[in-house]
């Protein structure tokens, strides 16, 4: 097969480096000491029959987080890191990931418990497994990366051939052709990512210990102490009909359970049986030989997990096929490497090093970016430079902090901590909204499959077993009315249906031009009015005259600021009382927050503008789009507050004196949010639901003016009054409010789209 050939003549150098991609992640749990935990698998992850993401492997300690596949390397990596915090900060508070393959801190034998899982034969598998292994064996940890070619590269090199007749035959001997290359040069990879060098002493048997104190190897998890099979067994790889019959034989004299006994670094996948291959074809490989690298957070590199793509492209880009002789000499080989010394150079570096320089050959042939050049040159020097391998790396700092479990104990807090720097994010979708991320989180966790169909629309597609559901923004879902959205977008229309519905409305009046609304100046005079677009969200363009409307310049400049967002604008009286938001789901009034209007208080000594900055300090406080609450920033709108109380940005507050920044209480304009649903008297809570049905909505933001929230609600604007109703209402502010308890709106939405998952 002269695939180089045919990807130089035909240009294919684009699609070549086309495919998809998928990781499988092992870990144990452990306490912060690095000893590994006995407690049963976390319940909070929903049940393991179906779980997508977060699922055990061995034990029920061993965590086992698996990406979606994807066709960009980099998505797949984020979906890792997305999975990983989506664990991080759902485990116990003493429970950490320990970040290195080789177990440490086992507990005795008989406390290790399998995993429990709904299905009792593969109960019975592990028991199985114990018996054979050891439970100690099973206890490694590892990588596993999945890796298709482009379905239309594949199509396209066979198109290009006149050998093979069968286009199952040749997909199936080009994925051969990676698989024994694979096999023949995987020293390579182990040289340069082993991470497995040592291990506490009591994982091995007495009579079994191959190390002394204080010595070291490149990966004992490839090695013979690993987790591998008997060398009796061996597959044949020369083609798939003998892979599926050595296999089977090995089923057959029950040297194995089953055919997923047998641990190869390489498994061809795509079928449930091997012998359906010979039909179906293999769909991808599955690279089984990777310890995880303990510094990086999520046990690889993305800079590694692109090297080990250009290696499997690489594998049937040479010119040579090995055959099983090939593969069995690399099986040696790799068991060689493994038992080196991290620090020295391998024996077989002239091999090593002339790969590589081939693999820099295939990218400038194919055109590859050069920062592929950039990290194949890194790894090429580190056949010179053995100290800067992980390996290397990772001897050095076993020595540095005085042993394998204390290093293994002390990164494992420090990658949990890193998860919660920005708890209420998940880092790796940060340009989505925060309630999408919110939604995405409790997704990973409770095991929906989650595709996400467009990333700057947030709109995500939710499937369980055969139900799918869509929802974009969060909340926005198939159970709305297609004009729900429409009527509550118009703050005009709003008003009509609500008054229709014989709810109370403040009085209001609708211009058109800034001319026509400054014309009509003397109506507004000594009121207390609120001018706003007639269509707008989160707060953009309103400004309050709570004291009342007292010179005709500042009326028309807030006139001209709501006409910027709109070409049409309403002039409402101002209610007395406190604004609240009612977020509504269904039948029930989930959450109510008080949003505290953008203020800062005095302290004698600092001036406004001052006050501002050392508020939008807190941690909490950002654009508003990737924190929960959002800077206070000092504008137009913000001025003519401060006017209104005879301040300028430069004055300086008594102290303990409030200055309103706002008048509008938006959490996006820099407002504070303040949990009040268990304070709420539940006659309003029953208001909002049926305000909400009256705009035909399932899921709705509804805005009241209360002035007593203790007193029952009475058929008067005197006792409440609605001034909006939102068909996106942020859910992210009732998650992580300022004050007061949170409520997980997110998981509210889930069981409404999936009422069957318990």
């Amino acid at each position: 097969m002269k695939i180089q050939q045919m990807i130089k003549q035909n240009q294919l150098g684009l699609l070549f480096q086309q495919g998809s991609f998928g990781l499988e992640k092992e870990s144990q749990r452990v306490y912060a000491d690095g000893s590994i935990v006995t407690s049963a698998h976390p319940s909070q992850f929903g049940n393991r029959s179906y779980h997508p993401y977060i699922q055990t492997d061995f034990a029920e300690s061993q965590l086992e987080l698996i990406t979606p596949p994807n066709k960009k390397l980099e998505d797949t990596y984020r979906w890792l890191s997305a999975i990983h915090e989506v664990v991080q900060r759902s485990l116990p508070d003493d429970e950490y990931i320990f970040p290195l393959s080789m177990p440490a801190g086992l507990p005795a034998e008989q406390q290790i418990k399998v995993a429990q899982l709904d299905n009792s034969e593969d109960v019975a598998y592990r028991e199985y497994l114990v018996k054979v292994y050891g439970k100690n064996k099973q206890m490694v940890s590892g990588l596993h990366y999945n890796f298709q070619l482009a379905p239309e590269l594949v199509a396209t090199l066979f198109s290009l051939q006149n050998t093979y007749q069968s286009a199952v035959d040749f997909q199936n001997d080009l994925y051969l052709k990676m698989a024994k290359n694979f096999l023949r040069y995987q020293w390579v990879l182990l040289y340069l990512l082993a991470a497995t060098p040592t291990v506490e002493d009591n994982y091995f048997s007495e009579d079994a210990a191959p190390l002394k104190a204080g010595e070291y190897v490149r990966s004992l998890r490839s090695s013979q102490y690993g987790y591998v099979n008997d060398p009796e067994i061996k597959v044949s790889f020369d083609s798939v009909q003998q892979y599926v019959e050595t296999l089977e034989h090995w089923v057959a004299t029950g040297k194995l359970i089953a055919e997923k006994e047998f641990y190869s670094n390489v498994r061809l996948r795509g079928a449930k049986k091997a012998r359906e291959l010979l039909q179906n074809g293999i769909q991808y490989l599955e690279f089984r030989l990777f310890d995880l690298n303990p510094f990086e957070a999520y046990g690889i590199s993305l800079a590694d997990a692109k090297f080990i793509h250009l290696f499997a492209l690489l594998m049937i880009w040479l010119d040579d096929t090995v055959d099983q002789d090939g593969v069995e000499l690399g099986k040696a080989r790799l068991a060689e490497v493994a038992f080196e010394h991290p620090l020295d150079k391998t024996a077989y570096a002239e091999e090593g090093e002339l790969l590589l320089l081939e693999m820099l050959t295939m990218l400038e042939q194919i055109s590859a970016p050069i920062e592929l050049s950039v990290i194949v040159r890194e790894k090429l020097s580190q056949f010179a430079h053995p100290a800067q391998t992980i390996g290397g790396r990772l001897f050095h700092a076993i020595e540095q902090v005085g042993g394998y479990q204390q290093l293994g104990a002390q990164l494992a807090q420090q990658y949990k901590a890193q998860a919660f720097e920005r708890f209420y994010a998940l880092s790796a979708f940060d340009n989505m909204e925060l309630s999408t991320q919110a939604l995405l989180f409790d997704l990973i966790q409770q095991g929906i499959q989650t595709e996400i169909l467009d990333e700057n629309d947030q709109f995500l597609c939710l499937s369980h077993g055969e139900h799918v559901e869509y929802v974009k923004n969060g909340n926005m879902t198939s159970h709305d009315s297609y004009i729900s959205p429409l009527i509550m977008e118009n703050k005009v229309v709003t008003k009509k249906v609500l008054q229709k519905a014989g709810f109370n409305v403040p009085q209001s009046r609708e211009f058109t031009s800034v001319e026509q609304a400054v014309a009509n100046y003397a109506l507004f005079e000594h009121r207390a009015v609120v001018i706003k677009p007639k269509s707008t969200n989160y707060g953009l363009g309103i400004t309050i005259f709570q004291q009342g409307v007292q010179n005709r310049e500042d009326f028309a400049k807030a006139v001209e600021i709501a006409f910027r967002e709109d070409k049409e604008i309403m002039i409402e009286d101002y209610l007395v009382g406190t604004e609240y938001r009612f977020f509504v789901l269904g039948n029930e009034t989930l959450a109510v927050l008080l949003r505290v209007p953008a203020n800062v208080i005095g302290d004698g000594k600092h001036t406004v503008a001052e006050l501002v900055a050392m508020k939008n300090d807190h941690p909490l406080r950002g654009d508003g789009s990737r924190t929960p609450l959002k800077k206070i920033v000092l504008g137009e709108i913000e001025q003519l507050q401060l006017k209104e109380q005879g301040l300028t940005i430069d004055s300086i507050p008594d102290k303990d004196r409030l200055v309103q920044l706002r008048a509008n209480s938006n959490i996006s304009t820099g407002g504070d949010s303040i949990d009040m649903t268990d304070q709420m008297h539940d006659s309003y809570k029953q208001l909002a639901v049926a305000i909400t049905q009256a705009m035909g909505a399932a899921v709705c933001g509804v805005d009241l003016i209360i002035p007593d929230l203790n007193k029952p609600a009475q058929p008067n604007l005197a006792s409440w009054g609605v001034i909006e109703a939102n068909f996106n209402p942020m859910m992210m502010m009732h998650i992580f409010p300022y004050a007061g308890k949170s409520r997980r709106l997110t998981q509210h939405v889930i069981k409404m789209l999936f009422p069957e998952i318990q």
